[in-house]
């Protein structure tokens, strides 16, 4: 079964406390993660959406990046780390939280804050906590292994 097929078609989507556990069945290894959402937030256009298990695909990620072209080491996370960090992180350092907590700012009552003196961005210890809550009921994730070259993690120099 081809990345795409998995991400669309899963047997199944994984939830937070399945994720979080000592059993966590995602391996630690480059791949790409699909998100869906059972009750996506407000606001959140969904019509023409692709829909699996009754819940809407919103989000899609690659683990890990693409090396960086400033002579720095490549990233050595893995769609595990990186699904877990989605699901238990803050928002500065996933777009997915970043984004789900500005939608649901409003319904949460959180708001995005600077932390020290830095241009690092969360929803404070209180905030990342219930955003952390509400994707746990209504996130869902799956995932598929991939070769490090589709990864990103071979890219040719010039």
């Amino acid at each position: 079964m081809s990345p795409e097929e998995a991400l669309l078609n899963p047997a199944r989507l994984y939830r937070a406390e399945q994720i979080r556990g000592r059993e966590c069945p995602i391996p630690a290894a480059p791949g790409v993660y699909a998100w869906y959402f059972t009750s996506p937030p407000p606001l959140v256009p969904v019509g023409g959406c692709h829909e699996q298990h009754g819940a809407v695909l919103l989000y899609v990620g690659i683990s890990p990046k693409a090396p960086p072209s400033n002579g720095r080491p490549p990233s050595r996370q893995t769609i595990r780390s990186r699904i877990r960090y989605h699901y238990r992180g803050n928002a500065a350092g996933s777009t997915l939280r970043l984004t789900l907590g500005s939608l649901l700012a409003k319904d949460l009552g959180i708001d995005l804050r600077r932390v020290g003196s830095g241009k690092r961005l969360t929803f404070g210890r209180e905030g990342e906590k219930q955003l952390t809550e509400w994707m746990a009921e209504h996130a869902q994730v799956t995932w598929a292994g991939v070769s490090a070259r589709l990864a990103g993690l071979e890219f040719p120099t010039r």
